[in-house]
């Protein structure tokens, strides 16, 4: 899964316009190098995401399509 479509379905970032202009603008770090919004999704991969002055880390625990409101935390968890 592409990791802008990722980051939208997961909820981490809210749309995925905004998630995509996140990672051209180099915010969005998958195992400490910046990555594009193409970039392909796997489990065990470290995500490092830079929102203005706040950091969140987080490790991918599973990629899914779809996935309800209430389930999208337990698609990745906080490091």
């Amino acid at each position: 899964m592409r990791l802008d479509k990722y980051l939208k379905v997961s909820r981490l970032i809210k749309r995925r316009t905004v998630a995509n202009e996140a990672c051209d603008a180099g915010r969005v770090l998958v195992g400490g190098k910046p990555a594009r919004a193409s970039y392909d999704v796997k489990v065990g991969d470290e995500l490092e995401i830079v929102f203005g002055n706040k950091t969140v880390r987080v490790r991918v625990l599973k990629v899914a399509e779809t996935v309800k409101k209430d389930e999208a935390a337990e698609m990745y968890e906080l490091i």
